[in-house]
């Protein structure tokens, strides 16, 4: 299985829950220039020309956080609850991450976006990292007593808040601080060159 790459970009999720899955796996790194560090073009993998995107052993290309996290955890038996409302809170809070906490942060990666933009995407990045809060309370992970795809994607989503100057509520900077102590975690950041 290859996962395709960009160091701390949202495929970072991916590339923890592989190791937390324990599922053998091959980084391919995709440049700026659409370009992966195997030599190939990056849009004729995914044609929507951003990562992650996970080749298959069989070669099919799955693309989307949501559908490659959700896919790691149904091959794994790992990182989400097999039934149950745990299940479905999991899932809830990685699809709520990918609609209105990670659209929200692309006027900060783009060199065009104006300040006007920037700030009404930061005050909406604020209100949505304080429901995520909410839902953490106290808990180790954000939902239940083990890690799922949800703590993945949110571990990221906090670093981007942490690199943009996005002010998180606690109790997130204590959550952001312990995930990085989660081995699969650690071993992610070394490898993408962020430890």
């Amino acid at each position: 299985m290859n996962l395709f790459y960009a160091p701390g970009g949202c495929s970072q999720a991916s590339h923890i829950a592989l190791i937390e899955a324990g599922m053998p796996h091959k980084l391919v790194k995709v440049g700026r220039d659409k370009q992966t560090d195997d030599g190939r073009d990056f849009k004729t993998i995914n044609p929507k020309g951003y990562t992650p995107a996970l080749e298959l052993d069989d070669g099919t290309i799955l693309t989307e956080s949501v559908a490659i996290l959700a896919y790691i955890a149904d091959q794994s038996g790992k990182l989400l609850a097999k039934d149950g409302l745990d299940r479905w809170r999991a899932l809830e809070a990685t699809a709520f991450m990918t609609t209105e906490i990670h659209v929200n942060f692309r006027p900060f990666f783009y060199p065009d976006a104006t300040e006007a933009e920037k700030g009404k995407a930061g005050k909406m990045l604020v209100m949505r990292f304080a429901t995520i809060a909410a839902q953490l309370g106290d808990k180790q992970f954000l939902v239940g007593e083990q890690m799922t795809i949800a703590d993945a994607y949110l571990f990221v989503m906090l670093a981007w808040a942490a690199m943009m100057g996005i002010a998180v509520p606690e109790p997130l900077g204590a959550y952001s601080a312990r995930m990085k102590s989660v081995p699969a975690v650690a071993k992610a950041l070394a490898v993408e060159g962020l430890a």
